[in-house]
């Protein structure tokens, strides 16, 4: 089947990211398609994270060009890169939620900030995206009373309760057991095919990657160096992915510089 800009959710051409004389990301070009799954993989310091949060637009490009469901999101102003964020819900590595706000008033947040609804239309979307992340009935909670994996559940509840496209995941499953880490692969497919948002999962966890991925991406010291499916990837013949997916110590990447 013949691929269509419809097709395309995220499409980022030659994205440069610099800070100083340092740069992060050097010519990051592909494209993810609209429901798709893309984990981004790499090791502490390749910077995974940094594009994530430039396709997030919490950090802003040096050079390049990324296309948001059509939109050229680099050279806009904050009114309305304010517009494009409303479109995608960031789940961040350690839920980044208020303590000294409820779980209720935590989901609630983003909605009241962003939209003009009655309370009792608020109330329900916050019921109903608590159900959807996994953890209903926890309203009354605070940040303190949550396990960690139920943190991260709620963050996810929080980044759906604007009802967006796109899902931004920042390490997902870290931090986390195996158990529950699989609990939260399970809600990130959930979200796919529940709610057919796009998905864009940066993570380290190379089970929970080839669990989740319809496509992975792999950056080393800012750069693409593979890009395609699980299976792809997994029998790629470039070393320092096969070094990275194999978790050995030995090989191409020089760990001392980590």
């Amino acid at each position: 089947m013949t691929e269509t800009n419809g097709d395309i959710a995220i499409d980022l051409k030659d994205v440069t990211y610099q800070i100083g004389d340092r740069t992060i990301l050097n010519g990051i070009t592909f494209t993810i398609r609209r429901g798709e799954i893309m984990c981004i993989i790499g090791l502490s310091g390749s910077g995974k994270t940094s594009l994530l949060h430039c396709i997030g637009a919490l950090d802003h490009v040096t050079k390049g060009e990324i296309w948001i469901d059509g939109t050229q999101i680099v050279g806009m102003n904050e009114k309305q890169l304010n517009l494009v964020r409303e479109k995608m819900g960031m789940v961040f590595q350690y839920a980044a939620l208020f303590d000294s706000l409820t779980v209720f008033e935590n989901v609630a947040f983003g909605i009241r900030r962003r939209r003009n609804l009655p309370e009792d239309e608020i109330r329900r979307l916050v019921t109903e995206k608590l159900a959807l992340s996994a953890v209903p009935g926890t309203e009354s909670l605070l940040p303190a009373q949550l396990s960690g994996g139920m943190s991260k559940r709620v963050g996810l509840a929080r980044a759906l309760a604007m009802e967006p496209g796109i899902l931004l995941y920042d390490e997902p499953t870290s931090g986390l057991d195996p158990v529950v880490a699989t609990v939260i692969d399970d809600l990130i497919v959930d979200m796919r095919e529940k709610l057919k948002v796009t998905s864009v999962v940066v993570s380290h966890n190379i089970q929970s990657v080839f669990r989740t991925a319809d496509s992975v991406a792999m950056i080393h010291e800012g750069k693409l160096i593979a890009v395609g499916t699980v299976d792809e990837i997994k029998n790629s013949e470039n070393p320092i992915v096969q070094q990275f997916i194999q978790g050995k110590a030995e090989g191409p990447i020089e760990l001392t510089r980590r």
